[in-house]
């Protein structure tokens, strides 16, 4: 395959994000904290372009996958901390090494910037995601809890209960 693994360049966010929005649905994952839209993208290529990284199928003239990812630094701690936040795999490319050479590609740049720990979430059910970044060497997997508030629910719920008082009186 004639697939180089390259920084990401403003040309490929179009590909990109519609990549990731044929495989970043909510019927796939239903509880995606964090959504996939065009923000997520330009956020983190005009952040940490160098940590943006996409599979580029010169054959096809096409992105075959990317790797999005960012670093974080903890007040009080020496560490610094880098994060993976989005890696999808183009279907027809799935099951090809193409995500370990995205992520190989992410740890190099990593260890010159100093980063001494890397850290990637994924929904729970989430079983091919879970034993990739296992194989990688990932470990310590922890369910992670959290909760949401849909305040428009909120909000029109105590619009109700005003209005039954208001009759009330």
């Amino acid at each position: 395959m004639g697939i180089d693994i390259r920084e990401i360049r403003i040309d490929d966010l179009p590909e990109v994000f519609h990549l990731g929005e044929q495989l970043f649905t909510s019927q796939k994952y239903s509880n995606l904290y964090r959504t996939w839209d065009e923000f997520e993208v330009t956020g983190l290529y005009q952040s940490d372009m160098e940590l943006c990284l996409v599979a580029w199928d010169d054959d096809h003239k096409s992105v075959a996958g990317f790797l999005l990812s960012t670093t974080y630094e903890k007040s009080g701690s020496a560490w610094k901390y880098g994060y993976i936040s989005w890696l999808g795999i183009h279907p027809d490319y799935a099951r090809t090494g193409l995500g370990k050479r995205l992520f190989d590609a992410i740890v190099k740049v990593m260890q010159e910037r100093g980063i001494r720990m890397l850290i990637v979430d994924t929904q729970a059910d989430n079983d091919s995601a879970i034993s990739f970044f296992s194989r990688l060497g990932f470990a310590q997997a922890t369910d992670h809890v959290y909760l949401s508030l849909n305040l428009e629910n909120m909000n029109r719920g105590a619009a109700v209960d005003s209005k039954k008082s208001r009759r009330r009186q």
